[in-house]
C-alpha cells in the first residue's frame, strides 16, 4: 500500500548547513529507487535550521529497500553526528487508500 511519511529534523547549532547539504543530497539517489514516489526536503521557517523530508514510497518493502541503500546508510551516520536527537518519522496514508484496506 502506498503511504507518505514526514520526517523531521533538528540540527544541532552550527550543523544546519550540513544538515541542508546531507539531505539534498539524498534527492537524486533516492528518486532513482524503484519503489520512491517522491522524496523532497523542506525547511522550516519557523524553527531554526529544523527540515522536514516529505517521501512518497509504493510500499513497506520500498522503504525497507531505502534504508539498505548506501546513500541512506551513509546520511544516518552523518543524522547520528549532527542532529540534537534522532530524527522523527511520521507515516501516513491517503484517506481514500485507508479506507479500502
Amino acid at each position: 500500500m502506498p503511504f507518505t511519511m514526514i520526517v523531521t529534523f533538528q540540527p544541532r547549532p552550527g550543523e544546519e548547513r550540513r544538515l541542508q547539504d546531507e539531505l539534498t543530497a539524498m534527492i537524486e539517489p533516492s528518486l532513482a529507487e524503484p519503489g520512491c514516489l517522491g522524496y523532497r526536503p523542506l525547511v522550516d521557517p519557523n524553527q531554526s535550521g529544523a527540515m522536514v523530508i516529505i517521501e512518497e514510497w509504493t510500499g513497506e518493502e520500498a522503504l525497507e529497500e531505502h534504508f539498505a541503500t548506501p546513500h541512506f546508510k551513509r546520511v544516518a551516520d552523518v543524522l547520528d553526528e549532527i542532529l540534537v536527537e534522532p530524527f522523527a518519522a511520521t507515516t501516513l496514508t491517503r484517506l481514500d487508500v485507508a479506507e479500502a484496506a
